[in-house]
This record gives C-alpha cells, sequence and structure tokens, in this order.
C-alpha cells in the first residue's frame, strides 16, 4: 500500500499548476514564431512545457511516498542438541546412523510448517547439529540462557532439546532462570539404568602450591553394585617416561550405593608443573574402566609475593583490596597499621600506603629503609591524608590543595596509556562505577609517569589524573589520589554477580608494581602454564636490542617437545613490537618447549615447560537422568518424549494454540526525488520541446 504526502499543505499544488499554465501561456499564447505551423504545434509545445514546469514545481515540494509493508513470519521451532561424550557413549554405530536418520527426517516435517533453527550444545552453545558428539563436557542451562537470548523477542513455537540428562558444568537447568515463552519438549537419550561401575568423581586440589609447603589432595569414590569388593587407590606422581608410587588406601564397599572421599598429604619438593594420577584398581564386570583414573597438575612455585596494606586507620578499602589481591594465589597480603606496626615494611615485595602520610603521621624513616631496598610502593590518598607531605615523597603526582573540601570523582581511563592493557569490558565498565572521594584541588603528573585513569567530576571529562604509574630511581610507584575502593568492588558486584572488572584492574596495577625487572633481552611467556585440552595454547614473546627497546625484525622459531619426545615446529607471527603464536589444540600431557632467534649475529634462547591436562568429565557419570528432563519439560509447558517418538512430533506441535504465524506491518518511507524515473521524464519532456521548436525554426 503507498501514500504519498507533501511537506506543505496541498493546496500548494494548485500553486504548481497555476505555475505551469502561466508559463506555458506566456511562453506560447499568441507566439507569432509559429504562426505558419498547425495551431496544434502551439498546444503541443505549451501542454509539453506546462507539464515540465508543474512538474518541477510540485518536485520543489518535496512530495514523500509512504509504503506499508506486510509481511507474515511464521513461529521458530528450535532443536537443540547435546552433543557430549556422554550421549554417544551409549549409541551403537546403527542407532547414531538410525537416529541421525529421524532428526534429519524431524528437520524436514517441520520445516513444511515452521521456521526450523538447530543447535549444538555441550562445552559450548553453537549453531548446527554436530552428532558425532565430540564435547567434553555437558552445559544444559547455557542452552537454555543461549535459547532465551536469541529468541524471547521472536515468535518462538516451541523447543526440542534433546539429552541425556547429564550436566557437569553450570548451574542445574531447573534454576537458570530462563524464561522461555514457549514449551519445551525434551527428547530422553541415553541409559537409565545403573551398571556395575566404581567412579573417582571428582579430585580436589590447589592448582598453585609452593616450594616446601604440604598439601591436600581429597579424591570422592563412588560404586553402584559393587558391594562385597576391596579396590585401592593408588596416588602416582609421572615425571616424563618414570611412574612412582606414592600413596596406597584401601576401600572396602559394603553397600551397592558406595560413597567415600579419600584424602592424601603431599609434599611440594620440586618447583615447576607436576603431574599426577590417581587410579583406582578395576573391579570384576565393571562397566566402564575409564572413569577409575584422573590425572591432575600441581604448579609448584618457589616463591610467593609478599604484598603489605599499611593504613592510616582502618578502612573498607583494605578488606576490598585484600580480597582481590589474594585471588591470585601468587600473593601474600598482611594488614598493619602505621600505630601499632609490629611489622617490618622492608621485608615485603611491594607496600600499599592507605591515606598515608595523613595529617597525624609521618612515614619517612619507613620510606627510607624502602629506598633502600629498591621496594615499590603504591600511595592511596583520602580524606586523612596529608597531600603537602606525600608531594615531597614521591614525584610520580603533584595535588595542590588548600581546604578539606573534596569532590565525587568517576574514572575514565586514557587511551595514551602503555605500561599494560586491559580489556574492553573494563574500559567501557570502569566510568559507570560509583565515584571515590577525591580531594577539591589541581593535580599534575610529571613527565616521567603514565596516567592510568583521569578525573571525571560530575558529566565533565578532565585532564586530572586519578591513577599514575612510573619508576623513579629504579623504584616503581603509584598513587591513587582517592579512597574509596570498597564501593567499586560492591558495584561491580551489584552489576555483574562478579568482581572480575575490579580483580582486574587490581591485579593489573599489582602485577606492574610487584613484578621485578626482567633483563633478559629474549623472553617467552605462555598464557598459562597448565591448559586443559579443549584450550588453544598461546604464548606472547619479547625481543629487546642492547638499548632494551622492542624489536621483532627476525623470526622467532619455537619446538615444543612432549614427554615422548615428539617435536613440534612452530614460527611466532609478529604483532605490532612482539611476537604471539597460537599453536592450536594440543594433546593431553607435559610439554617443554624452547625459542631460538638471532639478533644482531648473537643466538638468544628461552625454555619453559607447560602441561596439558585432559578432560574427563563424561566419563564419571554415565546414568541418563529422565527425570531432570521431566522436571524440565513440566516447567516450560511442554512433555518428554523418547528418541523412538521423534515422529509423532510434528503432530503434536500443530495441535499446539500458540504456533501461529505472526503478521508484522512496517512503513518506509521515501522522497519522491529518489525515483530516477522522474528525472528521466523531465528530461525527456524539455528534450522532446526543443527538439521540436528547434526542427520548426525556432530556438
Amino acid at each position: 500500500m503507498q501514500q504519498l504526502t507533501f511537506q506543505y499543505p496541498s493546496w500548494y499544488l494548485f500553486l504548481c499548476i497555476l505555475l505551469g499554465l502561466i508559463y506555458a501561456g506566456a511562453l506560447y499564447f499568441r507566439n507569432p514564431t509559429f504562426r505558419d505551423q498547425s495551431p496544434l504545434l502551439s498546444i503541443g509545445l505549451a501542454l509539453l512545457r506546462f507539464l515540465a514546469v508543474t512538474l518541477i514545481s510540485i518536485l520543489l515540494l518535496d512530495p514523500i511516498l509512504r509504503f506499508l509493508q506486510t509481511e507474515t513470519r511464521k513461529p521458530t521451532v528450535v532443536i537443540a542438541q547435546d552433543v557430549s561424550e556422554s550421549v554417544g557413549s551409549t549409541m551403537s554405530d546403527t542407532a547414531r546412523q538410525q537416529y541421525q536418520a529421524a532428526m534429519e527426517t524431524l528437520t524436514e516435517e517441520l520445516s513444511k510448517n515452521y521456521e526450523v533453527a538447530t543447535y549444538s550444545f555441550g562445552t559450548e552453545f553453537r549453531e548446527g547439529l554436530d552428532l558425532s558428539f565430540p564435547d567434553k563436557s555437558s552445559n544444559l542451562s547455557e542452552a537454555l540462557h543461549g535459547i532465551y537470548d536469541l529468541y524471547s523477542n521472536q515468535n518462538l513455537g516451541a523447543v526440542i532439546l534433546a539429552s541425556d540428562g547429564i550436566f557437569n558444568e553450570g548451574s542445574n537447568p531447573l534454576y537458570s532462570g530462563a524464561k522461555l515463552n514457549a514449551p519445551l519438549f525434551t527428547i530422553a537419550l541415553g541409559d537409565t539404568i545403573p551398571k556395575r561401575d566404581a567412579v573417582l568423581k571428582r579430585v580436589f586440589h590447589n592448582r598453585i602450591a609452593y616450594l616446601g609447603d604440604q598439601f591436600v589432595v581429597q579424591t570422592d569414590i563412588g560404586a553402584r553394585n559393587c558391594s562385597g569388593t576391596s579396590p585401592v587407590v593408588t596416588l602416582y606422581q609421572i615425571q616424563g617416561d618414570r611412574v612412582q608410587s606414592l600413596q596406597q588406601v584401601p576401600l572396602s564397599i559394603g553397600s551397592d550405593n558406595f560413597f567415600q572421599t579419600v584424602e592424601f598429604k603431599l609434599n611440594a619438593n620440586t618447583s615447576g608443573v607436576q603431574r599426577y594420577r590417581i587410579q583406582l584398581s578395576t573391579l570384576p564386570g565393571e562397566a566402564s574402566t575409564a572413569n577409575n583414573v584422573r590425572e591432575f597438575y600441581i604448579d609448584v612455585l618457589d616463591s610467593r609475593l609478599k604484598i603489605l596494606l599499611l593504613a592510616n586507620a582502618p578502612h573498607p578499602d583494605l578488606s576490598a583490596l585484600k580480597q582481590s589481591i589474594l585471588r591470585n594465589k601468587n600473593y601474600g597480603v598482611d594488614i598493619a597499621y602505621l600505630k601499632n606496626l609490629q611489622v617490618k615494611p622492608e621485608d615485603y615485595d611491594l607496600v600499599i600506603l592507605h591515606q598515608l602520610p595523613s595529617r597525624t603521621q609521618e612515614i619517612t624513616s619507613i620510606l627510607n629503609k624502602l629506598n633502600e631496598r629498591k621496594i615499590s610502593r603504591l600511595f592511596i590518598g583520602g580524606t586523612q591524608a596529608q597531600y603537602q607531605r606525600l608531594n615531597s615523597v614521591q614525584s610520580q603526582l603533584e595535588v595542590t590543595t588548600s581546604g578539606t573540601s573534596n569532590n565525587d570523582v568517576q574514572a575514565i581511563f586514557n587511551p595514551g596509556f602503555s605500561l599494560f592493557t586491559v580489556s574492553e569490558a573494563l574500559q567501557k565498565e570502569l566510568p559507570q562505577f560509583a565515584p571515590l572521594v577525591a580531594p577539591f584541588g589541581d593535580f599534575k603528573a610529571s613527565p616521567s609517569s603514565q596516567v592510568l585513569l583521569f578525573q571525571r567530576i560530575g558529566r565533565v571529562e578532565t585532564q586530572y589524573p586519578l591513577l599514575v604509574l612510573g619508576e623513579e630511581q629504579g623504584i616503581k610507584t603509584g598513587v591513587l589520589a582517592a579512597e574509596g575502593l570498597w564501593k567499586w568492588r560492591l558495584f561491580d558486584f551489584l552489576q555483574h554477580e562478579n568482581h572480575d572488572l575490579f580483580d582486574e584492574l587490581t591485579s593489573k596495577v599489582v602485577q606492574f608494581l610487584s613484578l621485578k625487572d626482567d633483563k633478559r633481552r629474549f623472553r617467552i611467556t605462555p598464557s598459562k602454564t597448565i591448559f586443559s585440552e579443549t584450550d588453544p595454547v598461546v604464548f606472547d614473546a619479547e625481543l629487546y636490542n642492547e638499548s632494551f627497546e622492542l624489536v621483532n625484525d627476525p623470526d622467532v622459531l619455537m619446538t615444543i617437545t612432549d614427554a615422548e619426545n615428539r617435536q613440534y615446529n612452530f614460527t611466532f607471527d609478529k604483532s605490532g613490537k612482539t611476537y604471539t603464536l597460537h599453536t592450536g589444540i594440543l594433546p593431553p600431557g607435559s610439554f617443554r618447549y624452547q625459542g631460538k632467534v638471532s639478533l644482531g649475529g648473537e643466538p638468544l634462547t628461552f625454555e619453559g615447560q607447560f602441561s596439558v591436562q585432559p578432560v574427563q568429565l563424561e566419563q564419571y557419570e554415565t546414568t541418563a537422568n529422565h527425570g531432570l528432563l521431566r522436571l524440565l519439560s513440566r516447567e516450560y509447558g511442554g512433555d518428554l518424549r523418547y528418541a523412538n517418538q521423534l515422529a509423532e512430533l510434528p503432530q503434536e506441535l500443530a495441535q499446539l494454540s500458540n504456533l501461529k504465524p505472526v503478521i508484522y506491518q512496517s512503513t518506509r518511507t521515501q522522497t519522491v526525488l529518489h525515483f530516477r524515473w522522474i528525472f528521466a521524464l523531465l528530461a525527456f519532456l524539455l528534450f522532446l520541446e526543443w527538439f521540436l521548436r528547434r526542427y520548426f525554426g525556432a530556438y
């Protein structure tokens, strides 16, 4: 449906017509030029000029053509398939082929009346059906959230979810909070009959231990239909080809539904990534022995950085900082107060001075000891800080304030900051966090420092530094000219139900200040030392010339060697002034790596190690949970069906009242000036008039 409207009153059309008549009449009425020609020629020429002038006048009114578009959309039926290993392990090759054919037939039948969207879920929620069942974990709640995010505002008719009801990642799908506005039909797969099986269910251990410490490893052991047996749990340490038995614990299974937690105490005697294996002896007639073995890795570090929170007085910032810093197991944190100081600040790797120096307490003697050992420090201001004294003990930030007035300030990132990088999410979200309390005055950063955060006062983005970092006389120093970090941590949890953004900012600053300078000109850093077999292995590399300037002109070669001495050769990609390498996914095991580069004829090498641990979640629970699927269907107004009932689903869906097409209407406007054919018509009218005038002897 089309409708023509004008930007001006419609009676202007009569003025356009009148203008055309006047123009044509003035040009051709009683014109002697064509006196010898037929009167029809003058009338025709006048008509052409009338049409051209009238049409041009109408176009000057900027007419708009409105289109009413109507679209009918079929309801959408979503098919979500659990493609985790536990589902595929219960199907023979023949059964898998039959199931795949049934799913294809179901999709074709539903496509006749509905829009059909297919997804797979397990480790991740993704588009399409992958019936090879490759995923190492099951996350039902993520699948429900994924469907909700994609179709909550669309004409979702029904959801068909095929699974065995086993989930080993994410929350319980019954409490996922994904409020689907459509019935959920579950397809029950897998086997619900418990088999004779002893299982190492879970292993609890620290990912990091420190050299010389003792740590505890716990494992949960379950057994079904194994009454009267006596298996043995053995803990091994694996070092290359050498497998050493460390401890053994005998069990006595006295019931068909057995559960027990076994604990091992170990000593961290060797630094580096240590590989351990817990193995449960095999019982006669077990359905599966793959779940009798679990391997895990522990990174044993030979040092832990000590951080001191030295404060003028108790403050909620101290607790917020401590909790955030302790998220990193490489750090130990102590809190002390200057009035009752019982520790030696010079024994720490980083000292955070909260509201010090204050109006009542000096810290000159403490800073002298810190300077002697070149210990990094972070100054945090506040209402009790004495900024004139603060200016005298550091040169990174000069704060000039004459009174006790304060400003509520928010943080904005400095795009020119280059000491380290922060995530886009943190850069976007931090300016919305609750304001800190900063003094009213003037702020000036030194040329040797870098500003990480500027102050935003109200809606005004200022160039006043809020957080600066730098180095003076070989000592890394930071200054935060405000207090109230505890509000940032609470606000982060309020917005995102976690502290990830606040912890990222804290860890980046603490890591920069506490990290000792590495004088090696060539270094390679893996993104982590322990990867899972589903994680891509990523390395970064840096190369410095003799002036310690970053360069990446020569190629960096790296060789990765596994436990069986098989080698994988790679070449780093160049990125900016550094190098990066994505090796892809590697098989489980322990690996060594050696990087080589030649700069100016000088060979440089770097060596390290990392481990890839297997993901075995799907092997420890093989009994299908159809009860969970039935409860899910009831919650969303659907029903549970089995794989042999797939052909009945199209008829059942056809009886649902909510599976109806939806008609969408939208209005689109377009100015008539955009139609090229109108300009072609104008050109034709004017050209035809000109041609006839010339042909019959006029200009």
